[in-house]
């Protein structure tokens, strides 16, 4: 999955395995069933039974499994399904803390998601990123921020955050993996809200969010879509690049290989053929 766009990454609780098919149907790039912190203690084992139920009646669908933490007593049977079923195209790896945590849950065969939500996770982040298996990282700012003693919400907050951001893009860039996921954005209703936050995201470098309701996916999707003129500026680039010289000029402004290079990223975004 390395090659593809991954802009909006669906959660859906496994106690809730009626409530998949629709997560499928929502157009999010791919659905992460979660057997994690959307499911009780209580409820683990019905989750993943419900889990592997799903996996098999449904052998042409493809989700991505955030399984329990690597300290967590349900935490082996949870990658003993994944490593079952073909279906399962990934798993997320929650609170990772080292990249031998990493390379246990990466012997399922499944594409590795760390989310880093801790102090220790964000010190190890460029061994985690550089273990065997890995393909994206994301983090959760709100394990993360409690774990820091920050307050979530705030400015403060955001200036702390932003720097684990960075830690991110950075490590993700140095391991050659592909663009970060940012954190879920918890206020469902705030969908203006939501919209800064991608925007920022996108700005920042990242490739899109972890959602957690449905309606956000268009929201992400439409913000991190280019728009027309963006299109039409990158597409002018392009062409005037096919001559094969190292710096031409449009529009009147100097473009080099940086801008070439920006140019394709946009045109990739937007799910276009480059020439």
């Amino acid at each position: 999955m390395n090659s593809n766009i991954i802009r909006t990454a669906l959660f859906v609780p496994a106690t809730r395995p009626e409530r998949i098919p629709k997560a499928l149907a929502t157009g999010a790039d791919v659905v992460i069933v979660d057997l994690e912190d959307a499911v009780a203690e209580s409820q683990k084992l019905e989750a993943r039974t419900n889990l592997e139920a799903f996996l098999a009646d449904n052998p042409q669908a493809r989700v991505l499994v955030r399984v329990n933490a690597a300290t967590h007593a349900q935490h082996v049977e949870d990658l003993a399904v994944c490593a079952r079923h073909a279906s399962v195209a990934g798993v997320l790896l929650p609170k990772a803390e080292s990249a031998a945590q990493v390379t246990r849950a990466a012997a399922c065969g499944k594409p590795i998601w760390p989310i880093v939500e801790s102090a220790r996770g964000l010190a190890d982040l460029a061994e985690i990123a550089a273990a065997e298996g890995v393909e994206r990282l994301s983090f959760g700012a709100l394990d993360l921020g409690l774990d820091l003693g920050i307050a979530s919400g705030t400015a403060g907050a955001e200036r702390i955050l932003d720097q684990a951001r960075y830690a991110l893009l950075l490590q993700s860039r140095l391991a050659g993996l592909a663009a970060p996921l940012d954190s879920v954005f918890p206020d469902i209703k705030n969908l203006h809200g939501l919209a800064e936050t991608t925007a920022a995201a996108r700005d920042m470098g990242f490739g899109g969010l972890l959602c957690i309701h449905p309606s956000q996916v268009a929201v992400v999707h439409e913000t991190l879509m280019p728009d027309a003129e963006e299109l039409a500026w990158a597409q002018r680039v392009l062409a005037a690049g096919a001559s094969g010289e190292g710096v031409f000029v449009v529009d009147g402004q100097m473009v080099d290989a940086p801008v070439v290079g920006r140019a394709r990223r946009l045109l990739q975004r937007a799910g276009q053929a480059l020439p």
